[in-house]
Formats: structure tokens, sequence, C-alpha cells
């Protein structure tokens, strides 16, 4: 068989398939045959989005670790330098640690 790793479409770098994209898109538009989402389509191509992603059991723990870091920073500002400090510190969250707030969030999606 022979290689095909180095050819087509997936194996361009992401900026020449932007551009192949792009002008493909535009094509569509002056020819008037591009589909243009209404609101419901939209909402409904949202939605279904959103429940893959919400499938994937790490991902949702990985960005709530994160929202949890965020919310319970007591700088509110965005100098990672902080960040780290405050974990090392155990002062980054409010009622335990950090590591107690990942133990409990993996504990929690055990139950479910």
């Amino acid at each position: 068989m022979s290689d095909t790793s180095k050819r087509g479409f997936a194996s361009m770098d992401e900026d020449k398939q932007r551009e192949i994209a792009s002008k493909g898109g535009k094509a569509a538009h002056e020819k008037g045959t591009a589909h243009e989402f209404t609101s419901e389509e939209a909402r409904e191509a949202g939605r279904k989005g959103g429940e893959t992603t919400s499938q994937d059991r790490e991902f949702m723990a990985e960005i709530g670790r994160e929202g949890g870091k965020h919310s319970h920073r007591s700088d509110r500002n965005d100098n990672d330098e902080n960040d780290e400090n405050e974990e090392e510190e155990g002062k980054g969250t409010q009622g335990g640690s950090h590591e107690q707030h990942v133990k409990a969030g993996k504990q929690s999606h055990k139950n479910k």
C-alpha cells in the first residue's frame, strides 16, 4: 500500500486549509449556494455540540477545575505567578485546598 500521509487536505498545515476553505466559502456565497443558518438552526447546532462536549467527563472535569481556580482567587487578576503561589500555599480556594476540590470533583463523577 502506498504512503498517503503527506497527501490531501487534512495533511496540510492549518493556514493553508483555512485559505482554501475561505476561497470555497466566498465562491459559494457569490454563486448563491452557500447555506446561511437561521437562528433556530444555529441554536440546534449549539445544543448538539454542547451535548457532545458534556459527554467527555475528563474535559468537563478539567474546565471545572480551571473555573474553580479562577472563581476562588483572592487577587482577581490574571497573574500566573500568583496562581502558582496560591496553589502551593493552599490559598487558591475557599473551603478547602485545591487538592481537596479535585478529589471531591472526582468523587462526584463516580456518583453519576
